[in-house]
């Protein structure tokens, strides 16, 4: 009689490693979780860094960007009132070659085209100057460029004119005939401290015919 062979099956689960499995499998997932967790904070982290570097990087752009316009503005600002200056001061100073002088006590009286106080000198004669030598370094000529025309604001009526100087100066205004001159002691449109300088040299009224008819007691230089 023949033993029958007995078989023992192994391996089968048991119900406690069931439980230890399967709380195995729940900690995974947690881990994995946890890890999947983490991953996307640092990824936002990341898009928090890079949106605030952005920022403040462009925040110095701007900032210059801004000083750029402002500068800009103000150099165009000031470029502009640097030419209302100049348009100014060509106003006052008159564009003409001779114009009319309204303040003080010797007032009206010929200007040049700087504002400075014509003279006129008695020893000359009609379209003549006698003024030569040391007396053009007191007083000098009003003088033009050759070919040019004088020109005399509205309130001058008299008569404008020009001579060839022959001490090689050029060309001088004269005025109802008379040449005029500077005197080198004014130093400011309105000065008139060379009239009755020796009893010959005088402001000139807007039309000479107003003036006295001075005696000459001299050269007057």
């Amino acid at each position: 009689m023949h033993e029958q062979p007995t078989h023992r099956i192994t391996g089968r689960p048991t119900r406690a490693s069931r439980w230890r499995r399967a709380a195995g499998l729940a900690s995974l997932v947690a881990v994995a979780a946890l890890t999947l967790a983490a991953c996307t904070d640092d990824d936002g982290g990341g898009d928090d860094t890079d949106t605030e570097a952005t920022t403040t990087t462009s925040t110095p752009t701007s900032t210059a960007t801004s000083e750029a316009t402002t500068a800009t503005a103000t150099a165009t600002e000031t470029e502009s009132a640097t030419e209302t200056a100049t348009a100014t001061e060509g106003t006052a100073t008159g564009d003409t070659t001779i114009s009319v002088a309204t303040e003080g006590d010797l007032a009206p009286f010929l200007a040049g085209p700087e504002g400075m106080t014509l003279y006129m000198f008695t020893n000359d004669e009609d379209g003549v100057s006698n003024c030569v030598d040391q007396c053009i370094q007191n007083w000098p000529p009003l003088i033009v460029e050759s070919g040019e025309t004088p020109t005399a604001s509205e309130d001058a009526p008299g008569e404008l004119g020009t001579i060839e100087r022959t001490d090689g100066l050029g060309t001088q205004v004269t005025y109802d005939g008379m040449p005029l001159y500077y005197w080198q002691g004014d130093s400011a449109p309105g000065d008139t401290t060379g009239h009755e300088v020796g009893d010959v040299w005088f402001v000139v009224p807007p039309d000479d015919s107003q003036a006295a008819a001075p005696i000459s007691n001299g050269p007057g230089y």
